[in-house]
């Protein structure tokens, strides 16, 4: 009997089948999200042999020329690479451990009904929390997915599936997400990039219509001499138009996102409520060491979870005040990744001299229980 209770056992579940077909799917759709970056890596490796050896080794007769050519290639072709790999490997900043609900919070969750028992479990987890934005209904930002309290500019990126501190876009030219941690170097690879084609736009031009006219020989060295200079165009195009938006953001001190969705703070809704002027947005992003500014190197200022706001009407039972804060002291070294949340102000928040110039007289924010009036809304 038991032998015959043995073999007539239920097959097991295609649950585990299942697992690995969708284990399967996850690789392959990760191998297809580095297709544009391999497209990127070939046009650039094909730029390479044909300015070097076709237009300057072999179709060039100066040497002044070929030298001074050659060394100003290679000083863009060494940034622009540089910015490229920085903005692809550079992995995104998640938010710190104080923005997740802890276990018993998880729990309190799930198992309370929507109702004023969960909005004291929102309230105990973002009492102590400088967040400032809310939703369209006026609830707290939670991510459902990741358990936690979304810091301001925060959002959850559904190809990565983590929540992005002052998440951007995520760019499939570089297979990665454009956040805090990389914005910098974003904008980098969009100016190298730039200069590197209109260089070779510009220094390729002579060529190109003595090609065009055939005042030089019908050589291997005209086709990529030709291509090149349309690909160098084309690209300096598109570059130009995309890295001026970029600028423009910077100025603005705006992501991507929150263009298409201004932010919400308690009060109101103001598209421009994180802008301090164009010098401090611009130092927010590239620091304050003028030497680092066109380095792909991290300099930025604060740690994504908590920005200062030009806003004067701040909502005064928040666990501390960003536009209003004035201390005396100095943090000078800009440490990534994040220094912890009570640090997270940083030279944002706490500089004298370069962030509270028109401060000096304000009160200090006072220090709440809790945020009134939150209700629960999952947003990704």
């Amino acid at each position: 009997m038991r032998c015959g209770k043995m073999a007539a056992s239920p097959p097991p579940p295609p649950a585990r089948a299942a697992g690995t077909w969708g284990g399967v799917r996850r690789r392959c759709q990760r191998l297809l999200y580095w297709v544009p970056v391999l497209f990127i890596s070939s046009i650039l490796c094909w730029s390479y042999y044909a300015y070097v050896t076709q237009l300057c080794l072999l179709t060039m007769t100066n040497i002044g020329e070929k030298v001074v050519c050659l060394v100003a290639y290679h000083i863009f072709f060494m940034l622009f690479v540089w910015s490229y790999w920085k903005t692809i490997f550079t992995l995104p900043m998640n938010p710190s451990k104080e923005f997740h609900l802890s276990y018993s919070d998880k729990e309190s969750l799930e198992r309370e009904p929507r109702g004023e028992s969960q909005q004291e479990v929102l309230r105990r987890a973002a009492k102590d929390l400088p967040i400032y934005t809310r939703t369209m209904s006026g609830a707290i930002r939670y991510c459902d997915r990741c358990h936690l309290v979304k810091p301001d500019r925060c959002h959850h990126c559904s190809v990565c599936d983590k929540c992005i501190l002052k998440m951007d876009h995520h760019c499939p030219w570089v297979n990665n997400c454009v956040g805090f941690s990389n914005y910098k170097f974003f904008l980098l690879f969009l100016a190298y990039s730039l200069l590197y084609c209109l260089f070779i736009a510009a220094t390729d031009l002579q060529y190109f219509i003595k090609f065009w006219t055939n005042g030089l020989p019908d050589t291997q060295a005209k086709f990529h001499i030709m291509f090149l200079f349309f690909a160098a165009a084309m690209f300096s195009v598109s570059l130009s138009s995309l890295f001026g938006y970029h600028c423009w953001l910077v100025s603005k001190n705006k992501s991507t996102l929150e263009v298409f969705r201004a932010p919400i703070f308690r009060h109101r809704t103001d598209k421009n409520g994180f802008s301090l002027g164009f010098s401090k947005n611009l130092r927010q992003v590239f620091g304050d060491e003028k030497k680092y500014w066109l380095l792909p190197v991290f300099s930025s200022l604060g740690d994504g979870c908590s920005f200062p706001t030009c806003l004067v009407n701040q909502d005064p039972e928040q666990a501390s005040t960003p536009g209003g804060l004035n201390s005396t002291s100095k943090n000078e070294n800009h440490l990534f990744p994040a220094k912890p949340l009570r640090d997270s102000q940083s030279h944002l928040l706490t500089d004298t001299l370069s962030w509270s110039e028109t401060s000096a007289k304000a009160e200090k924010g006072k220090v709440g229980m809790s945020n009134p009036a939150l209700t629960m809304e999952n947003e990704t």
